[in-house]
Formats: C-alpha cells, sequence, structure tokens
C-alpha cells in the first residue's frame, strides 16, 4: 500500500475514532512522544498520555465538538520513513460547525504502521 493510502486510511480510522469517542482506537495511531498544536490558543499537547487524556475530557463534555480532518495532500519523503499531510479541519456540535481551519501533520512508519508525530492546526473560521 503506498504511504498516501496508507496514511488517509489511519486518517479515516482516527476521524471515526473522534465521531465514535473511541479512546482505544486513538492510542495506536499516535506515536509516543506525538505533538499537537492546537488551532485557536496554540495549547501544546505533548505526548501520547496527554493527547490521550485531552480527547477523554473532549469525550466526556455534554456538548462535544465533534472534528473531522480531510486530507488534501500526502507528501512522502524518498530518503526516510516520513510523511507530510496537510488539509482542512473542521469541529461540530450537534452537526453544526463551530469551527474550522487548516492543519499540516507528520507521520511516521514504524514497525509496519504509520503513526503520527506532530499535527498543527489553523483556526480559519
Amino acid at each position: 500500500m503506498s504511504a498516501d493510502l496508507a496514511i488517509r486510511t489511519r486518517r479515516a480510522a482516527f476521524n471515526r475514532a473522534l465521531a465514535e469517542a473511541n479512546l482505544s482506537a486513538i492510542g495506536p495511531l499516535l506515536a509516543a512522544d506525538v505533538i499537537l498544536i492546537t488551532g485557536t490558543d496554540s495549547a501544546v499537547i505533548s505526548g501520547r498520555k496527554a493527547q490521550l487524556a485531552t480527547w477523554k475530557r473532549e469525550f466526556a463534555a455534554p456538548s462535544r465538538t465533534i472534528y473531522t480532518r480531510t486530507p488534501d495532500t500526502v507528501v512522502a519523503s524518498s530518503v526516510e520513513p516520513i510523511a507530510l499531510e496537510h488539509g482542512h479541519w473542521q469541529g461540530a456540535v450537534a452537526g453544526t460547525v463551530v469551527a474550522s481551519g487548516a492543519y499540516s501533520a507528520k507521520w511516521r512508519a514504524t514497525a509496519g504502521a504509520w503513526v503520527l508525530e506532530a499535527e498543527i492546526y489553523l483556526t480559519l473560521a
């Protein structure tokens, strides 16, 4: 499977896990030292454990925002097992989009699977 297809498949799995509030499905998609920089306040969430704790809090919210990331491009390195994904995201509450923007994500192939190493989000609306 090409890096492009593998990463798009992993992103679709992440989107499903977010929609279904499935914390156990998110862990295997993240590198141990993954970094996420949020879109609005540029908060830095460092490490798989911290990110899973953040998602757990999000999933418990009474009016939960469901985030969807849609890749526009995936560029794989020809010299290292890494790739960069660029796309757009949105957050919706009860089907109404409340925020959206652009993102970039760095992936690495390890032990036969692509995992997220870093994500940065920009809130545009």
